[in-house]
């Protein structure tokens, strides 16, 4: 079964019956970093971690779908995750004002929703 690597308490609530979800309130560096040892222990990357056009620092909600675990190491979904990481550090951090973090995870949760209707 698929596992869902989420930070978003929205989309763990809308999705914890129908999918395996992975929840923890967490940056998303940390989020990303959780998602990169899944794949290094034999995961594959499902969905891209910098989906949408929402930039990494303006938004701290992200959710990424992973495969099953398999015998190896799929060398692409290294590559994407590591380039991933590479690139939230490029953007300097913002202050998001706490009024508009629901919206955010609405975001992310629409993001994540037309991925979870093709397992």
């Amino acid at each position: 079964m698929p596992v869902l690597v989420t930070n978003n308490p929205l989309v763990d609530s809308v999705y914890r019956n129908e999918v395996r979800v992975e929840y923890n309130d967490e940056s998303l560096k940390s989020l990303l970093i959780r998602v990169r040892d899944y794949i290094h222990s034999g995961y594959c990357l499902l969905t891209h971690p910098l989906s949408g056009s929402v930039k990494p620092n303006e938004t701290p909600y992200k959710s990424v779908m992973i495969s099953e675990r398999s015998e190896g190491t799929d060398m692409r979904s290294v590559q994407i995750i590591e380039e991933s990481l590479l690139a939230i550090q490029k953007f300097e951090p913002v202050c998001i004002p706490e009024n508009c973090l629901p919206d955010l995870q609405i975001i992310d949760l629409a993001l994540i929703g037309p991925a979870l209707e093709n397992i």
